[in-house]
């Protein structure tokens, strides 16, 4: 048996998924520790005014994961690896003892913050459903600049990023190409694309000092697609994985050749859940978001027994 914690990116969010954590006292001890860091109330950070902040959303994504993954720890669910998708890759660094909550926090603070300078207005993100990425790759092409193919999340699971024209044309063509799925998310800046070159290397600067680890456990970096086994590696991922397409299709395939038969995700929200499941049928795949911690050590322990 392999648990692999699976930890959301930006988009996951929803008004008060901070609220709706398990009631867990390493819940609460995360949110007075991330609290004390930040000089803020953590459960303000999930309100509906709050998440229209970059700076809210990427925070409260960080805390939500590493709350539930030290719950799950405390009640004996331990991960033998750890992947996020994109913001959620700071999680899976904590999870995995590659970086201090501490740091990861600030870290996050600051990366958001460089992201909503980057492109303050008029940038976003889309997903795409349901076409080959072939077909996806002209659509960017024919819909203007500036457009990028930002993630590759399954087979035909695509997130586009780029300005709100670009975005709108090459949603109305992949719609008329027959897309099952079509639309904006819920993200305010153009993650994971070369518009992020500057506040990447304005985070990597400022990261030089942050103390980083080899990996405790397994951990999946989103940047390469690969297993991350030194500490600048890690350093590598966290501060550039912005500007870079998210490779989550071949992280799950990774997790799973590395003998994950647990995928479980943490809050908020269940893509990455339906992602894995889709990519490896064979395997099992909960979110914690709609899973209780008792009903997550029964699940592992069943695991366990397979």
């Amino acid at each position: 048996m392999s648990v692999a914690f699976l930890f959301p990116g930006q988009g996951a969010q929803s008004t008060g998924f901070l609220h709706r954590l398990p009631d867990h006292p390493a819940v609460a001890a995360t949110l007075r520790e991330a609290g004390a860091v930040l000089g803020r109330e953590i459960l303000d950070l999930d309100s509906d005014i709050a998440l229209r902040s970059t700076v809210a959303v990427q925070l409260g994504l960080l805390v939500a994961g590493v709350a539930t993954a030290r719950a799950l720890a405390a009640e004996g669910v331990v991960p033998a690896m750890a992947a996020g998708l994109s913001i959620g890759s700071f999680a899976a660094a904590v999870t995995a003892g590659a970086i201090g909550f501490a740091d990861a926090l600030r870290l996050v603070d600051l990366r958001a913050r460089l992201m909503e300078r980057a492109c303050p207005a008029g940038y976003g993100m889309a997903a795409i459903t349901g076409l080959p990425q072939r077909r996806v790759e002209a659509i960017i092409a024919e819909a203007g600049t500036p457009l990028y193919l930002a993630n590759l999340n399954g087979q035909a699971e695509f997130v586009l990023s780029g300005a709100d024209a670009a975005l709108d044309h090459a949603i109305a063509a992949a719609r008329q190409a027959g897309a099952r799925r079509a639309e904006r998310l819920a993200v305010a800046v153009p993650s994971h694309s070369p518009l992020m070159d500057g506040a990447a290397a304005a985070l990597a600067a400022e990261a030089d000092a942050v103390p980083m680890a080899a990996p405790r456990i397994l951990y999946a970096g989103n940047r390469r697609g690969r297993m991350l086994r030194d500490a600048a590696a890690v350093r590598e991922e966290l501060t550039t994985n912005l500007a870079h397409p998210v490779r989550w299709a071949d992280d799950v395939a990774l997790m799973a050749e590395h003998g994950a038969t647990l995928f479980l995700e943490m809050p908020p929200g269940d893509v990455l859940t339906r992602l894995a499941a889709s990519a490896r049928p064979d395997l099992a795949s909960r979110d914690m978001a709609s899973l209780s911690l008792t009903s997550a050590r029964a699940l592992a322990a069943r695991d366990r027994m397979r």
